[in-house]
């Protein structure tokens, strides 16, 4: 399967939403059934969620807390059924989201199955320097 830029950012989009609302069936429908999550480019063995529930699971375990994450991701290059994404994650000290706590630089590799699902998310991130 192809995907576009378009739909590549429609996916970007809900996997912000998703963040934002930790609802299961969010995070659920942004993952194949047999799908795999890596938080780091060298994650393997048990260190990779395999599979919808684990991916889900994996989300649920570590919360922000409410009000406090934002993101903001593209497409940067997309071929076939692969699309690298880049982008950034804010975390605020609170729900006012006035005051910065950190902010990551994020590139993601992506693979995509025919119905339009992430089937192989890597994730690599970068702690931006604090600014004052």
């Amino acid at each position: 399967m192809s995907i576009d830029t378009e739909r590549a950012q429609r996916w970007l989009d809900a996997y912000a939403h998703a963040w934002v609302t930790y609802d299961p069936d969010k995070i659920g429908a942004l993952f194949a059934d047999d799908a795999e999550y890596r938080w780091h480019p060298w994650d393997h063995g048990d260190e990779v969620a395999r599979g919808r529930a684990q991916i889900v699971a994996g989300w649920l375990e570590n919360r922000d807390r409410a009000g406090t994450y934002r993101g903001d991701y593209h497409p940067l290059l997309i071929q076939g059924d692969q699309v690298i994404a880049v982008g950034q994650s804010f975390y605020y000290t609170d729900e006012t989201q006035t005051m910065l706590d950190r902010a990551y630089h994020n590139l993601w590799v992506l693979r995509f199955n025919e119905d339009g699902e992430c089937q192989s998310f890597t994730e690599w991130y970068m702690q931006a320097p604090a600014t004052s």
